[in-house]
Parts: C-alpha cells; sequence; structure tokens
C-alpha cells in the first residue's frame, strides 16, 4: 500500500468573536475598503491632464496622484517607496511581530470578508460546521451556491475596482459594461476576480501557511523583545495544567489552592483564530497576530471574574519576568534607514525638474567632414515638459565657441503639459588647429515667457578627427 505524503486540508471554521482587537480590525477594513473601491471615483481639478485624483496612464506613461504626476522616467521613485515599505516591515516585524499579517495584509482583509459573507449566508460555526458534514441535499445546495456567488461578485468588484485605476473611471465603466472596453481591462478584472475568489475563499489560511514567504521567514527577525500574541503558560498551566470549571475550582482562589491554572480549557481562543492554531501550544509560524484569541481569551476571562491577560500582547522576556527593551541597535537601524530614504525620497519629489533634457550621441558615424572642411556631430535630443502649464523653450550651446546648432525646423520649442519631444539636430565647427579627438561642452535648454523654468544643462562630447 502506497503511502500517502500529503495530509488532506482540515477546513478551518472561525467562530466570530466581540472584542477592542477585532473592532479594531473592522475599522482598519472599514477605512481600507473605502479607500480602494472610492479612490477612482474622486475627482481632483487639475489646468490640464485628467481630473480624475489618481489615474494610471499607460498609453501617455504618466501616474496622476492628486497634485503630483509621475513620469516614466521618475520611476526610480517606485523603488524609494518599495526601499521604505521592506525597511518598515522589518522594523515592524522586530518590535511588534506579524502585526502587518493581521491588520493591513490585503489576504488578512478580504478573507475577513468572505468568512462575513460565509458567516450571513450559513450562520454561526456550529451551523456551518453541520452544514459541512450533512449530506448534500436543497438546503446545502443553496447556501453553498449562494456564498460561493457572493464571494465571485465580492471578487468582481474588487478586480472591477483595481481596473477603474488604469481609466477614467466614469468612462471606463460605461465601456466595460457595454463591451466596448480594452481587451487588458476585461482580462485583467478576469484575472483578479479569479485569484481573489480563490485565494480568499477557497485556500483562505493556506495562503497565510504555505504560500507567502513572510511566514517562512519573519522568525529570523524575531528576538525576546519582539512583542508576539503569546499565552501565559506558568499562569494559565500552574502546577497540575488547565481544567474546565467543576465544583471545587470554579472560584479563582480554589483553583490557586489545588494547583489548577487559570485556562479553563473553553477552546474559545483556538475556535476564532483563522488560520487554526492552538496558542497555547507556543510560538507558531502560522501565527498572523491577529490578537482574535486575546478577544476570546478576554471575554471568558470577563464572564467568569477573572482578570484579563491569560493570553495578551507580550515578549519572551515579559513573560520570564524581565523586562522588554525595543530600542536596540537593529530598530535603530531599520528605523533611521526608513528617515534617511524617506528624506532621499521627499528631496527628490520636491526639487524634482519640471523640465527634463536627456542628449544621446549618434555614433554610426561619429562625426563628418563636410565639404567646405567643418566637422558635424549628430545627437538625438529628448526634452520633456513636466509642469501643468505650456512651457516655451530655446536651445543653446556653452562650451563651443563658433560652433553652429541645426535643429531644422524647431529653432523655438512649445510643449504642453506632459509633453515630450525628440529631435534629431547637427552641431557643425570648423577643425581646431589643436589634436583634440574630443571636446566638452554643453547644450543649454532657456524656458522663455511668463512662468518659464529654469534653464536646464546637459554635457555632451563635440568628437573630430
Amino acid at each position: 500500500m502506497a503511502e500517502n505524503l500529503y495530509q488532506s486540508r482540515i477546513p478551518v471554521v472561525p467562530r466570530s468573536v466581540k472584542g477592542r482587537f477585532r473592532a479594531t480590525k473592522y475599522a482598519i477594513l472599514f477605512i481600507a475598503y473605502g479607500v480602494y473601491f472610492l479612490l477612482p471615483w474622486l475627482r481632483w481639478h487639475r489646468a490640464s491632464g485628467p481630473d480624475q485624483a489618481v489615474f494610471f496612464d499607460i498609453v501617455g506613461r504618466k501616474f496622476y496622484l492628486f497634485d503630483l504626476v509621475v513620469f516614466a522616467q521618475d520611476i526610480f521613485w517606485l523603488a524609494g517607496i518599495l526601499i521604505i515599505g521592506a525597511f518598515l516591515l522589518f522594523y515592524v516585524t522586530s518590535v511588534a511581530g506579524r502585526v502587518f499579517c493581521g491588520y493591513f495584509c490585503f489576504q488578512t482583509l478580504w478573507t475577513d470578508v468572505f468568512i462575513l459573507i460565509e458567516r450571513l449566508v450559513q450562520g454561526e460555526r456550529n451551523a456551518r460546521i453541520k452544514l459541512l458534514n450533512s449530506p448534500m441535499n436543497g438546503e446545502k445546495f443553496f447556501k453553498l451556491f449562494l456564498t460561493k456567488l457572493l464571494w465571485f461578485l465580492m471578487a468582481f468588484l474588487t478586480g472591477l475596482a483595481f481596473t477603474m485605476y488604469w481609466g477614467n473611471a466614469p468612462d471606463l465603466l460605461v465601456q466595460f459594461m457595454t463591451g466596448e472596453a480594452p481587451f487588458p481591462a476585461y482580462a485583467t478584472t478576469l484575472f483578479l476576480t479569479a485569484t481573489t475568489f480563490v485565494m480568499a475563499g477557497l485556500a483562505r489560511e493556506q495562503v497565510c501557511t504555505y504560500m507567502c514567504p513572510y511566514a517562512r521567514f519573519q522568525g529570523v527577525m524575531f528576538d525576546q523583545d519582539t512583542l508576539t500574541v503569546a499565552y501565559d503558560q506558568k499562569r494559565g498551566e500552574a502546577e497540575h495544567g488547565r481544567s474546565k470549571p467543576s465544583k471545587g475550582l470554579i472560584a479563582l482562589e480554589d483553583r490557586h489552592d489545588k494547583g489548577y491554572g487559570e485556562c479553563i480549557d473553553c477552546g474559545y481562543c483556538v475556535q476564532v483564530c483563522p488560520t487554526g492554531i492552538d496558542i497555547r501550544n507556543g510560538m507558531q509560524y502560522q501565527c498572523i497576530s491577529c490578537a482574535l484569541c486575546i478577544d476570546a481569551c478576554d471575554t471568558i476571562m470577563d464572564s467568569i471574574n477573572y482578570p484579563r491577560g491569560l493570553v495578551r500582547y507580550s515578549s519572551e522576556n515579559e513573560l520570564h519576568g524581565s523586562k522588554r527593551h525595543w530600542l536596540k541597535p537593529k530598530n535603530l537601524g531599520y528605523g533611521l534607514a526608513i528617515l534617511a530614504v524617506s528624506a532621499l525620497l521627499v528631496w527628490s519629489v520636491t526639487t524634482r525638474d519640471l523640465t527634463q533634457l536627456s542628449v544621446s550621441q549618434i555614433r554610426q558615424p561619429l562625426y563628418v567632414v563636410l565639404s567646405d572642411g567643418r566637422i558635424q556631430n549628430r545627437y538625438e535630443l529628448k526634452i520633456t515638459n513636466k509642469s501643468d502649464q505650456v512651457q516655451y523653450y530655446k536651445m543653446e550651446l556653452e562650451g563651443l565657441p563658433g560652433a553652429e546648432l541645426d535643429m531644422g525646423h524647431f529653432a523655438d520649442l512649445s510643449l504642453k503639459m506632459g509633453e515630450s519631444v525628440q529631435l534629431h539636430v547637427q552641431i557643425k565647427q570648423d577643425a581646431t588647429q589643436k589634436r583634440q579627438s574630443q571636446k566638452k561642452f554643453s547644450f543649454v535648454l532657456q524656458g522663455t515667457g511668463p512662468g518659464s523654468h529654469p534653464s536646464v544643462k546637459h554635457p555632451a562630447m563635440f568628437y573630430q578627427p
């Protein structure tokens, strides 16, 4: 008989719970969904360009973020944001454990809503377990079908909302519903609908347990001072372990006198866990630090007049009676890195050039000797106006006396907001008596007219025999 190498999935059916951490998660969920679904519909007045607050214009290669317009040339800002996000994740994990997963991760936020839908249709935990184990009949088919249908609608709205960021939302929605939207709009919506349905509806805790790499490498950032969801084993187990309330083991004093811990083994902390673990077994990589088990335990402790905190946010040092030290060189290093990169990013955004000039030399051939003896070099210029108004320019040369700049029909330039122009220009100059094969000079793009930008220089090289 062949050995079974894979364990079948044991469905996790979480129970609802009330408490301060559950309320916090609902508040974050409300804010996150409000931002995600409503932001594409927020209008924003600009001198030119779309009136959508957040708009990712792939065709025009521009991202509109309120008053900030990000061009393709500014892609390094994305690198800065990713670096900040990475160091911030490292810092938070080192100080407070896996709280990002428990409160802010998309997988957690969407799974919460899918569980709410399931609970709305099928009932509380016991009813859902009973339905799961019952044979197929009309009621079970209807409830499962309705659950999956509502999941699909939620997944579809998720994919559609994401697509709305990449076009003018009102127009794109009409085009989408009438079959006139571009193919990528349908492909993106379909892909996100499918992945959301599978990840938040069918896979759920398996994403956090098996698919997410963060669950595997988070342990290397933990230390004895990291704040995690922890069970106070000394208080909960005492000398003889946990025990359910019974005659002579109800009052807290009686349990202490007889050597039993304060955990009454109700199992509520296990029933509310979205990943299905028992926090009383110690730290486990499946724990996403959502703190629902804390709410569950506090609810039970309040009902039997026991002090709260049997399950709580705590560090290993605190559990053993020592003081927690969070201000450590590792954490300071993460914090300084976040501040440094953030300051650099802010400086880059606030001091960015509103006119961009790039120069590349056409090297085939490197130079040409004209019939009148002059030397000609050719260059390719790209000029971009990053401001929110029309700009007028003229091009000059600096450091190349006596040279003639031939720009064809573009002696004077005017560019609209976000407009770019690519020019092929020639520079002609008499051959110098000095044996210089190359000379340094600069292209100078000078703004003209009211509200013009400061001049922009770009170094280049002039080659001759």
